[in-house]
């Protein structure tokens, strides 16, 4: 499931994402996008996302994340 799937199942915008994880929206932005980010980006998105969803997600189970 990429990013973007991911936030729209849990009703989050992107603002929301960014504050769950911990980074800043443009941050979230990028990456949802499939800009590179880098490996801490990443790791904050996914645990964000494990957090919500409870259960592990890894950031390389998230298709479209393009980490550096």
């Amino acid at each position: 499931m990429t990013l973007r799937q991911y936030r729209l199942e849990l009703g989050w915008t992107t603002a929301r994402l960014a504050q769950e994880a911990g980074i800043t929206r443009q941050a979230a932005t990028s990456a949802e996008r499939g800009s590179t980010i880098l490996a801490d980006t990443a790791k904050a998105i996914a645990d964000a996302l494990s957090r919500a969803y409870g259960r592990a997600i890894k950031p390389w189970e998230i298709e479209d994340l393009n980490i550096l």
